[in-house]
Order: C-alpha cells, then sequence, then structure tokens
C-alpha cells in the first residue's frame, strides 16, 4: 500500500540538511511517496527505519506466484473496490477432482478443463487450476501425473503425508499448493523444503488469524486462507471481514489469498456456478467447482474479465494484416483501429458476409475509430503508411481499400496518398459490412 508523505517522514532525520537535493525533509518525503525519488537518497535513515518502510508500504494482502506453464499470481490486491483504483490479479477457477470418483469422470474432468477455452477480445478465456482430493483409495497419485501432464495449476488435499511427499515429487516444478486437515510439523517441513503455499483453514475470523499466526511462527510466509462455512450466508460474511481486516486495520494474519470451494454449499450445479460468481466478484482468488461445464464456466470466466480489467487502460489488438476466411490476389481490405472490441466486431462481421478478406489493423493506442479519428491518430496519412509498412499491396491484384463510413471526412485525402489504390466508403456500421458486401460492386 502506497504510503504518504507524513508516514515517511516520520522516519527523516528532520534536520533540513539537503544533501538529498531537496530543501527540506518534507519535501524529500513527498517525492518519496510519489515514487519520484527513492529513500536511500537520504543517507541518514536508519535501517531499522527502511525495513519498516517496506513493510508498512508491502501491499495489505500478500501475492503468491504458483504455476509454471500457466503462471498465475494471487491475492496482492490494495483496494476493498474496484473503482477505488483496479483489481490487478484475476481468480484462479479450476475444477476439483475427488479420488472416490470413477475413471471416466476424472478423465473426462481433466479433458474439459483442458478443452474449454473461449476467445474474447483477444484473450484466451479458459480454467487455471485442478484441486486433487485424497481419500485413501489409492488413486490419488495416478490422479496427480494425469493433472500434473496438463500443466495446470494443483492444489494437493491429502491428511497422508507420505501421499502428499510423493504428490510433491511429481509435480513440485509447478509449485502446487498443499492442504491438510492435519497441520503437523511434517508438514510445515514438506511447504520449508519445497518452498510451497499452504492452505490454512477456519469456520471464523478468528479462528482463521489464530490458525495462520500459528503457522507464521513457524516459518511458513506463503498462506491461502480457506474458510469452511456450510452456510452461503457465513461464507460470505467471513469473506468480507477477511477482506477489510486485511486492507482496513492492516491484520498481518488474514493478508493472504483466499480459496472457495462452492459445492459444499449446495447440491444443486446451476447454484454453486451463482455462488462461484459471488466470489469472483468478491474477494476469492481461487474457485474450485465440482465439475467444468461450459454453462457455468463461461459465464464466470466473463465476469472475471470484466471486473480485472482494468477499464483506463483499453484492450488492444496487434497491428498488422489479419486473413478472414481464405482471402486471395482479389479479395477486398478492410482498415480500422486497434481497440480490440472494434476488430472483434469488424472481423466477425467480414466473417459473417462469406466474402474472403484482408483486415488492415492499425495501432491507436486503443482507441476506437472515430475517437482515434478525432484525435488525429487515424487519418489519410497513418492509412497510407500502414498501407505501405505492412505491404499489403503485394498479396493483391486488384487494390481496393475499403474504409470506415464514419471518417468519410479522409476519403479524397486517402486517395491522393495512395493513388495505386481504389477507396471504398464503407458502411458506417459494422452490422451492415455483409449487406455491404453483397450489394456493392468491389
Amino acid at each position: 500500500m502506497a504510503l504518504k508523505p507524513l508516514d515517511i517522514f516520520k522516519y527523516l532525520p528532520k534536520t533540513n540538511c539537503k544533501e538529498c537535493g531537496f530543501p527540506t525533509c518534507l519535501a524529500f518525503a513527498m517525492q518519496v511517496a510519489i515514487g519520484k525519488v527513492e529513500l536511500t537518497k537520504c543517507p541518514y535513515v536508519s535501517e531499522e527505519g527502511k525495513k519498516q518502510l517496506e513493510a508498512e508500504s508491502a501491499p495489505p494482502i500478500k501475492t503468491i506466484t504458483v504455476g509454471n506453464k500457466e503462471k498465475i499470481n494471487l491475492g496482492g490486491e490494495t483496494v476493498l473496490y474496484r473503482h477505488e483504483k483496479t483489481f490487478y490479479n484475476p481468480t484462479g477457477i479450476g475444477v476439483l477432482i475427488k479420488e472416490d470418483m470413477s475413471d471416466e469422470e476424472i478423465d473426462n474432468e481433466i479433458k474439459n478443463l483442458i478443452e474449454f477455452k473461449y476467445e474474447r477480445v483477444g484473450l484466451v478465456l479458459k480454467g487455471e487450476f485442478i484441486g486433487i482430493e485424497d481419500k485413501n483409495l489409492g488413486k490419488f497419485i495416478n490422479i496427480v501425473e494425469k493433472s500434473f501432464n496438463t500443466g495446470k495449476n494443483l492444489i494437493l488435499i491429502s491428511d497422508n503425508i507420505e501421499n502428499l511427499k510423493k504428490a510433491v515429487d511429481i509435480c513440485k516444478e509447478v509449485r502446487p499448493i498443499i492442504f491438510s486437515m492435519n497441520i503437523s510439523e511434517h508438514l510445515i517441513n514438506l511447504a520449508k523444503e519445497n518452498q510451497l503455499p499452504i492452505i490454512i483453514r477456519g469456520n471464523s475470523f478468528e479462528e482463521i488469524t489464530k490458525n495462520v499466526e500459528q503457522v507464521q511462527n513457524k516459518g511458513i510466509e506463503d498462506i491461502i486462507i480457506y474458510p469452511e462455512n456450510k452456510e452461503i450466508s457465513e461464507l460470505f460474511k467471513n469473506v468480507i471481514y477477511i477482506r477489510r481486516g486485511a486492507i482496513l486495520k492492516r491484520i498481518r494474519s488474514v493478508g493472504f489469498p483466499i480459496l472457495i470451494i462452492p459445492e459444499f454449499l449446495t447440491d444443486d450445479y446451476l447454484k454453486e456456478g451463482i455462488y462461484a460468481g459471488i466470489f469472483v466478484a468478491k474477494y476469492g482468488s481461487i474457485v474450485l467447482l465440482s465439475k467444468i461445464r461450459g454453462e457455468v464456466l463461461f459465464p464466470l470466466l466473463i465476469e472475471r474479465l470484466n471486473i480485472y480489467t482494468d477499464p483506463q487502460r483499453p484492450m488492444t489488438t496487434t497491428e498488422g494484416i489479419y486473413e478472414i476466411g481464405k482471402p486471395n490476389e482479389n479479395s477486398p481490405v478492410f482498415v480500422t483501429t486497434n481497440f480490440s472490441l472494434t476488430y472483434f466486431i469488424v472481423s466477425g462481421e467480414i466473417e459473417n458476409s462469406k466474402v474472403p478478406s484482408y483486415l488492415l489493423i492499425q495501432d491507436t493506442e486503443g482507441l476506437s475509430v472515430l475517437t482515434a479519428w478525432a484525435a488525429d491518430k487515424f487519418n489519410a496519412e497513418t492509412i497510407a503508411n500502414l498501407v505501405k509498412k505492412t505491404k499489403i499491396g503485394e498479396k493483391l491484384n486488384k487494390k481496393v481499400l475499403i474504409i470506415p463510413g464514419v471518417v468519410a471526412q479522409i476519403y479524397g485525402e486517402l486517395q491522393e496518398a495512395l493513388p495505386e489504390w481504389k477507396i471504398v466508403l464503407g458502411p458506417r456500421e459494422a452490422a451492415h459490412i455483409p449487406s455491404f458486401l453483397k450489394n456493392v460492386e468491389i
């Protein structure tokens, strides 16, 4: 959490010696607070003061990184509400596989988690976690091996320390999270030796705080909290208490990511999905479902995307040439901006038209067509430069460039800049592209 100037000032010598390059210690503190200079510029801050400032400036919720191929950060949040700043580390979503499931069910859930992917605004949305629960039936290690081969992030749940050790040996390169009902010295040593995060459970805020402190006192710092309430109202209340305690009261023993397993709240799979959605929005760092089905997974992934997208940073598509269908030397060329939503709407409508085409995307720093034109970032000069830079003309015998109808003002200037091209004014709305291509001779 960012420190205020007065928080920094109290650790300074207050002599106004000017050796830091600023006229007063308070002026120096203000520059440190906004990140303009380093605290080390003051030669008189004690080591104890530096350590204290580092501790106070750390995020109230610890960031824990797990995984290898699909590395993911958990926690690290600094605010209660997204509009206060932004949320940074999206909720990890996955499936809980129990050892007493049939082999077919296990294989299907792993397969579904791998195959259920959705592309939206240039991103691939998918689940990232497999939780594996040991019930001493002899299949735990085999399930761990199957799950490890997927590259997904793993949560190993077992009260059998020997099974946990074997499982960790198999998959420690993905930095699995370990979870046991019994917090024994063997479990603590396993976590320390392999530098693994450990899950700590509790029914109430007080019990969670007590259990976490006991583990912290044994040298474990990478912790994930599991509130094990069986009623939705109690679980929701507990999660809110944990988040507020970490952020508003800076209680270090609850400043960790939170695991949610909504299947223990209901037998209804669709209701489970609704409960999962509550905790994607409200502070769940990992949500494990009882099964992976598109009708539940897809809405959760879209909800997560919407919550964890920073509205101050537009989503963009890489500048360049995109082929839609199988275009040839006589195909038309469309041009638009690199705002991801614009790209996907335009490309989708071109695809709907069944007319193979090229789509030129120009980097406008994520601005839409009209906004980019108003900002002078999408004009005849920039489009002409893009056409020449990409050498799209070398792919064509018939050079036809279709521009958005809302920027008709640049038509004449663009025709002058690209005399060898036929410039065509396209529709004002992307939804009209199919009928435009059907009725206009290109």
